[in-house]
């Protein structure tokens, strides 16, 4: 079995293979074409740390995968990035390990860049004045660079519970996107008259109140993966036009829709679609001035479809 090491993986895929294979990923799982099961997730609380398990065929595919990422959130204090993991990949015909991507979360963190920049291209208005960030590590990072993708805006503001990290956040992606952005204080300071708000944190409290979101934002809330995690309101799910998932069955147990259905906020019914499904036609994305969340809580298919651009990239041949 090949091993893949993370320098050789970050040079053959970037945003634009990532943007590609997320599109090839809800597409699939708009029309069926995926063996998903459901992902698998464990708490390591003492080292303020979980691990999430997610695996997938993409039908037709000649491999299939089996992802491990992890979180242990006080790395960040030991000088150390707070995400690994590797991807396992597997022959599709015989069921032989092929590859190991030893990546340390970058396909992970990349393809949730991705399905963030797909929902912004599907859901949110062509002309965006200011963007809110709330989160200011890797994937804030990552976020952003996926964005300026599918978009162009007008400027940043963005906030995170650290000064100092926020500030070298702020430095390094103007510096790097040319996009003007600034400090917010307070999580509701970056909200409040934003066009697209991006929350990536690891929040377990909703961190502002619903009434901060203009009527016509799009929200993509791609921190809350894990049942006991959450970034929102169940008042800005119940305030929302159209709610749109990423997978509604996983959706039931992680991420921000589970929080409003058992809040009673919503009910199932209140999520008008699938990213998939938009994706397709099968349902409509934005209509008018109206306020948009989608909830992105990871779905297998995106890393089966990652790591088959990978494979496809550094192995087939």
């Amino acid at each position: 079995m090949r091993i893949i090491d993370e320098a050789e993986i970050r040079a053959a895929v970037k945003e634009p293979e990532a943007l590609a294979s997320a599109e090839k990923a809800f597409r699939a799982l708009a029309e069926g074409r995926v063996e998903l099961p459901p992902p698998m997730g464990l708490e390591v609380p003492e080292a303020q740390g979980e691990v999430h398990v997610k695996s997938a065929y993409l039908k037709g595919s000649p491999i299939f995968a089996v992802k491990i990422a992890s979180g242990f959130y006080g790395n960040v204090e030991r000088g150390l990035p707070s995400g690994s993991g590797l991807i396992l990949v597997f022959d599709a015909t015989t069921g032989f390990p092929a590859v190991l991507l030893a990546d340390n979360g970058y396909l992970t963190d990349l393809r949730t860049a991705a399905a963030g920049a797909l929902a912004a291209r599907l859901l949110a208005p062509e002309s965006l004045g200011t963007v809110g960030m709330l989160g200011s590590g890797t994937q804030g990072r990552f976020q952003l660079r996926a964005l300026s993708h599918v978009r162009r805006w007008e400027r940043t503001v963005a906030w995170s519970p650290n000064a100092d990290r926020l500030a070298r956040y702020c430095s390094e992606m103007e510096e790097e996107l040319g996009i003007p952005i600034s400090t917010a204080a307070h999580p509701e300071d970056a909200v409040r008259g934003v066009d697209l708000l991006i929350t990536a944190t690891p929040s377990r409290e909703p961190l502002f109140d619903a009434s901060a979101l203009q009527p016509h934002a799009t929200v993509i809330a791609v921190g809350s993966d894990g049942p006991d995690k959450r970034e929102l309101t169940t008042g800005a799910l119940a305030r929302a036009g159209k709610i749109v998932v990423d997978r509604l069955s996983q959706c039931m147990s992680l991420g921000e829709v589970h929080h409003g259905v058992e809040e009673g906020a919503i009910t199932p019914d209140s999520v008008h679609a699938e990213l998939g499904e938009v994706l397709t036609g099968a349902k409509a994305g934005r209509e008018a001035d109206e306020l948009i969340i989608c909830d992105l809580t990871g779905v297998g298919a995106q890393d089966a479809a990652i790591a088959e651009v990978t494979w496809e990239k550094l192995c087939s041949r």
